[in-house]
């Protein structure tokens, strides 16, 4: 089949030229790997236990309506604009320079805080295991302890990416053994003579009229669902390093299937063997517990010890991935040029180091300065707060990204028919279908964070709006999201206008005579 290429003045920089800096290392089980790590964090099996039985209905909903449509779209942007960044590139292919940086930092924002989200689940499995010691700790001791994950993230990220890639899936392979001891505990504890927990075939739960039925009043579990799906688009940050284009197919096809199979494997086995009472169920330890109670102890132990790792593994892959938008960005000028300096290994250093110090000054922040400001309860109550409204606040902004994400390929199918017709997975058709079922789940996936509170320490009971049936609360959560959300969307701005003034003195500087020896 022909390479159908778009004019040279049409490319970015990035593209001529990132292809011969960074080394082609991932396969398609390298990719399958990096996408399960991104999107599978199956914690959230638990914590949509809430939704009793109704829950799996949300996760068929999810899967229809946002990761398989995302999935089809994202495997034909990308085997037409195979290049580094994603979204960053693909954006600026259909709506130009400004909306792809400004894309771009909407997919790159989240994934550096979810770093810090990632320790804070390692430790909280740590603490299962040995809640005498790591569960007693204080939040301050917690939050230098996620610095040092994340400080490790980066070492490991600078390795030569083979290297890293290979430690990722071992650890990937590790991850699958431990759902699937999550599997047989649930099997084991019912073939037992134990009852279910939970009845997970109560199909009259599912019915509009019941408390816990799929209907408006219910769709936050909706919107967690969303949030436990992003990412789809995320390990084509790193598209020049592919070896073979028909990994990117291969990686969402294999990847949303083993997502979609270990979200309702590990909903059924807490569903029927961890009670509900006082929210049991829907504590993130749920999927070791449940483990623990059909297996024994050891057993228990042991799959909350590879969750731990494995949360601490993914750090360093969202580590890498999302620096490559930083990468990119610097490469095309966007940013500084620094950002696109790589190391003796071919990975961008500078940009891996640049999250990294983010995402540590966050910690910091957010662990151990405020929470030292207060005393005893008080201390969890400023740290909860300000973790949670930021994670939604980020969830909003990739959110947003993955809308702007479904609008492109529209544009590109018809700016780059040439090219849509040599590489075309599907027809148009299906197209138009994905892109406005997967931007309107999107949508519902902001109103439902910016309408919830994630916690009670934050209120949100000020008034309700009613759009189409549906109850949109606003308070002092939604004020607090929504405003970090779009604080955060100005800062992107601004960071291009910066960029822009950064590039045209690079040009000024690239037209002044090359100076002499002792220049």
């Amino acid at each position: 089949m022909a390479q159908v290429e778009p004019a040279p003045q049409d490319q970015l920089l990035s593209e001529r030229v990132a292809g011969g800096i960074l080394p082609k290392v991932l396969n398609s089980f390298d990719m399958v790997a990096i996408f399960v790590a991104i999107v599978l964090f199956i914690t959230n099996a638990a914590v949509i236990q809430s939704a009793g039985p109704t829950a799996f209905g949300w996760w068929i909903l999810g899967f229809l309506a946002f990761l398989i449509p995302g999935a089809i779209v994202t495997g034909q942007l990308g085997v037409m604009f195979p290049g580094e960044g994603s979204i960053y590139l693909w954006t600026h292919k259909a709506f130009g320079p400004f909306w792809g940086f400004f894309a771009g930092f909407c997919a790159w924002w989240p994934g550096v805080l979810v770093m810090v989200a990632t320790g804070v689940v390692s430790i909280t499995f740590l603490g299962f295991v040995f809640p005498g010691s790591v569960g007693s700790w204080s939040i301050q001791v917690q939050g230098l302890l996620i610095i040092a994950f994340i400080l490790l993230s980066a070492v490991l990220a600078l390795l030569r990416f083979r290297v890293t890639q290979n430690i990722v899936n071992v650890v990937f392979v590790l991850y699958g053994l431990g759902i699937a001891l999550m599997l047989l505990a649930g099997i084991v504890h019912l073939a037992g003579g134990h009852a279910a927990a939970t009845d997970p075939v109560d199909f009259g739960a599912w019915k509009p009229s019941a408390d816990t039925g799929i209907n408006f009043s219910n769709w936050t579990f909706f919107g967690l669902v969303i949030l436990a799906l992003l990412g789809v688009e995320v390990p084509l940050n790193m598209g020049v390093e592919i070896r073979d284009t028909r990994a990117i197919t291969r990686y969402l096809f294999w990847g949303s299937l083993a997502v979609m199979a270990a979200y309702l494997v590990a909903t059924w086995a807490v569903m029927v063997t961890v009670p509900a009472a006082d929210g049991q169920s829907a504590q993130i330890t749920a999927v070791a517990e449940v483990v623990k109670l059909g297996l024994g102890g050891f057993w228990g132990n042991l799959v909350a010890l590879i969750l731990a790792g494995f949360f601490l593994f993914i750090t360093v892959v969202y580590n890498y991935s999302f620096a490559r938008l930083i990468f990119v960005s610097g490469l095309d000028r966007r940013l500084p040029r620094v950002m696109s300096h790589v190391n003796a290994n071919k990975v961008p250093d500078v940009a891996v180091w640049v999250q990294t110090g983010i995402a540590g000054l966050f910690t910091l922040l957010a662990f151990v300065v405020l929470p030292s400001a207060s005393s005893g309860g008080a201390a969890v109550d400023v740290q909860t707060r300000i973790y949670d409204v930021l994670q939604a606040a980020v969830t909003v902004i990739w959110c947003i990204s993955m809308v702007v994400l479904f609008i492109d390929v529209l544009i590109i199918l018809r700016r780059f028919q040439s090219a849509f017709e040599a590489r075309r997975l599907a027809n148009p058709g299906v197209f138009w279908v994905c892109s406005i079922v997967g931007a309107l789940a999107a949508l519902i996936g902001i109103v439902a964070t910016l309408s919830g509170s994630w916690t009670p320490l934050i209120s949100n009971d000020a008034g309700t709006v009613s759009m189409a049936g549906a109850e949109i609360a606003y308070g002092a959560w939604f004020w607090w999201v929504g405003g970090i959300a779009l604080a955060s969307m100005v800062v992107g701005a601004l960071l291009y206008l910066l960029g822009r003034r950064t590039e045209a003195a690079a040009r000024r500087g690239d037209a002044l005579p090359a100076a002499g020896p002792g220049g």
